[in-house]
């Protein structure tokens, strides 16, 4: 059972993707916030599996919280309206995840929960920054990084050659401006 916390600070939305998630047969909401501060309490009581977390909410944001939550064994889906340039980053360095529109298919959204839990990263492309141009594979490859798969181990994930995972991992480095090594 994949055991869920959702904060949303809109009360009908809230109540409406726990109902919906709720029903999955795999998935219980074990409990609702409205606020990424009551979000992080809650994960902190009831050691969820997931958080899923609106961008923006009063007291305490989304991204905010889902920082506060990196040390956590907890993953955390950021869910947002709207496409607002340089968020992609800051839920890459919040290491979230999944980064989802809103009106998706809860169903759309139960899959990316089940893919996150078996480690995927899930960002939806519209939500990502036309200036990073990071490609597919290269967000894979970033993913991987980020759940500490190095450049000397070969990816199980992307089926790619050490050599390939390195030269992804130069092109991501050089586009985000990171210094080599």
């Amino acid at each position: 059972m994949i055991r869920i916390v959702i904060a949303e600070n809109q009360q009908m939305l809230l109540e409406a993707i726990s109902s919906l998630l709720n029903l999955e047969e795999d998935i219980e909401i074990v409990g609702q916030a409205s606020n990424g501060e009551e979000a992080i309490t809650l994960v902190n009581q009831l050691q969820p599996d997931v958080c899923i977390m609106d961008m923006e909410m009063p007291v305490m944001s989304g991204l905010e919280a889902a920082e506060a939550l990196k040390s956590f064994e907890c993953k955390v889906i950021i869910l947002t309206t709207f496409r607002r340039t340089g968020y992609f980053q800051l839920a890459l360095k919040a290491n979230v995840s999944g980064y989802l529109l809103k009106d998706g298919p809860s169903e759309e959204l139960a899959c990316s929960i089940r893919r996150i839990m078996d480690g995927e990263r899930i960002y939806s492309p519209e939500l990502t920054d036309e200036s990073s141009n990071n490609n597919t594979r290269e967000m894979g490859v970033l993913g991987l990084l980020a759940d500490g798969q190095t450049t000397n181990e070969p990816s199980n994930q992307q089926r790619n050659p050490i050599g390939t995972v390195r030269k992804y991992f130069s092109t991501i480095k050089d586009k985000m401006k990171l210094p080599a090594g």
